[in-house]
């Protein structure tokens, strides 16, 4: 890599931050290579990092960012986040020994690498990796941005699942494959992103449906302890399907496809509302980038600390999933719950 490290710097630093994390954990934390992606002259990893020991751990917290290469910043808070929890490894006795069989955290910071590289949306085969998967909405979805095969020049574009599933897609499936197994075992996964909207979103599945997710139980008992704990946050917590569907949503395939193999994955999604950045620096305006991430460095520096919380708070409640986690009659209060704030509509 030192031959295109100066290209690389440029163009894709969150790389180099990676490697560099890498390098100052030490054994802390441990990395793997799940796909090589071939662009531009690159040769770009997918690399996933693991603190903690997944396969003796009781429960796993999976991050991921960058499956949209323009929205840098998902993968920089994570990147962050990470910065934090290790050096915190170094000094805080307790906060390291959860680590030993409470929890494992895998990381995959950057999934799109080829997008990053190229500040695009889609991967290198002009592929949006979240409308890839072979799930189709069951209800009308906006044109193209909930995903279409027109063709491969427009946005949003889906692929063809049946010819070829996109390498960065398959290479998060087998991280998940890998780590989830059944029982009482818990995975929780955040992914981070940010899009148009002046507020910040913690999305839950599903989005090609507007009936409630199975879990959606659990998912209204972890929003009220979210703001029991944090009554002033300022996230908009709730199903995407409220506001929009979409196909191919990845990790509505992922839910399914690990309760069909009697694991418990329970993934959110972090929308960033990029238009408060915008609004506050209109002429981001100019810069497709621009529309994406904060580029007025205290702003960014701003973004990069303010949800640093949130993935503690998501860290905590995974590995005392046990305490909020509803079965039998609490778990029907919390779908009536969830049926009079998110979903009374259907039924008028």
């Amino acid at each position: 890599m030192d031959d295109c490290r100066g290209p690389l710097h440029r163009r894709l630093s969150e790389l180099l931050a990676v490697e560099q994390l890498c390098r100052q954990a030490g054994p802390l934390l441990k990395s793997r290579c799940e796909a090589v992606i071939n662009v531009d002259n690159f040769r770009l990893p997918i690399v996933s990092l693991t603190l903690g020991d997944p396969q003796r751990a009781r429960s796993c917290l999976l991050l991921t960012g960058g499956v949209h290469g323009v929205e840098r910043i998902g993968s920089q808070v994570l990147i962050a986040w990470l910065e934090s929890a290790l050096e915190r490894c170094r000094w805080d006795t307790h906060w390291r020994q959860q680590f030993d069989e409470d929890i494992a955290i895998i990381a995959v910071p950057i999934v799109n690498p080829a997008g990053m590289l190229r500040d695009a949306r889609c991967n290198a085969n002009a592929v949006d990796l979240n409308r890839h998967a072979p799930i189709d909405a069951e209800d009308r979805v906006p044109f193209l941005v909930g995903g279409q095969r027109l063709s491969r020049h427009l946005p949003w574009y889906r692929g063809r699942w049946e010819k070829q599933v996109e390498p960065e897609f398959q290479a998060l499936s087998d991280i998940i494959d890998r780590h989830s197994r059944g029982g009482d075992r818990m995975m929780m996964a955040i992914d981070f992103h940010s899009g148009f909207g002046f507020r910040d979103h913690i999305w839950i599945p599903h989005a090609y449906r507007k009936q409630p997710i199975d879990d959606i139980g659990s998912y209204m008992s972890l929003k009220l302890l979210w703001e029991r704990n944090f009554p002033h946050h300022n996230y908009v917590f709730g199903p995407q399907a409220m506001h929009y569907l979409s196909h191919g949503d990845m990790w509505d395939y992922f839910y399914l496809r690990c309760r069909e193999r009697g694991c418990r994955l329970l993934p959110l999604t972090l929308e960033m509302g990029s238009w408060l950045w915008v609004k506050k620096h209109p002429r981001q305006l100019f810069s497709f980038a621009g529309l994406f991430n904060p580029t007025v460095p205290h702003r960014h520096a701003r973004v990069l600390r303010g949800h640093l919380l949130l993935i503690d708070f998501l860290l905590a409640a995974c590995r005392n999933s046990a305490e909020w986690l509803t079965h039998g009659e609490q778990d029907r209060q919390m779908q009536q719950i969830a049926q009079t704030l998110w979903y009374q509509h259907l039924n008028d």
